[in-house]
Formats: structure tokens, sequence, C-alpha cells
């Protein structure tokens, strides 16, 4: 009779299919993102194959600028047995709203930023305890 179970994985064979420093798949299973299939009598963790393509996703989904929070919503979704991908459409919408807003605050900045390089020769000659480029940046 032969055992059709695959065989599991140590944490550091899954570091190393997965590029994931053992570290951070220790901090994944805290978070719940991935659960280890059991433990050996002397605690070790002990994955089965399936948690790397899950790993992939969280690695991906971080790239397209997920959060943990919202990983972990979408694989809830997943593990009970329903496709996310509304709820992934959804965050991505927020996201783009968000990268809208921060690229506001990043085009104000850099007007900011491009004044005082213009500025910066008159404004050495201010008083200031430190740099008169920054102490009078808001004048």
């Amino acid at each position: 009779m032969s055992n059709t179970q695959p065989e599991l994985l140590k944490i550091g064979q899954v570091s190393s299919q997965s590029q994931l420093p053992v570290k951070t798949i220790r901090f994944y299973e805290e978070r719940g993102l991935i659960q280890a299939a059991k433990r050996t009598s002397g605690g070790f963790r002990l994955f089965a194959p399936s948690v790397l393509p899950r790993l992939s996703f969280i690695r991906q989904s971080q790239a397209l600028g997920l959060s943990l929070n919202d990983i972990q919503d979408i694989l809830g979704i997943a593990d009970s047995g329903q496709r996310p991908c509304q709820n992934v459409r959804h965050k991505f919408q927020e996201k783009v709203v968000e990268i809208d807003d921060r690229i506001q605050q990043l085009q104000a900045l850099k007007q900011q930023l491009q004044v005082l390089i213009r500025e910066a020769d008159q404004r050495q000659k201010m008083d200031a305890d430190y740099c008169p480029i920054i102490e009078h940046a808001n004048e």
C-alpha cells in the first residue's frame, strides 16, 4: 500500500523553495496567513507543499500594494471556498484612489522643494539655528 500523502516540508525547505526568509514565514504563520500542517515531536514546523503557491500569492499581492490585512481578508474568502475576485477588485479601486492622493501630495511637495532650491542662495543669508532653507521654508 503506497502512501499518497505529499511529503511535508520543513521550514528551511519552504524558505529555500519560496525564497522567503524563515523569519518571514514564521511571521506569516503568526499572522494567520499560512498554517503549518503539524509540528514534529521536537516542535519543528512542517508545511504541506500547498503552502508554496500561497506564499507566492502573498508576495504577489504585496508587490501590488496590498497590506497584510487586505491579503488576510482575501485569503479568508478563498479559504471559505469562494473566489475573492470582487473583493480584490474593490481593494484595487481603493488602492488607486490612495495612489492618486499620494501623487497629489508628492507633486505639491515637489513644487515646494523646487521653490526652495531656486531660493536657496537667498535663504542661506537669513538668520537660523540650523539651516535657514528649511527653517524659513513656510515663509
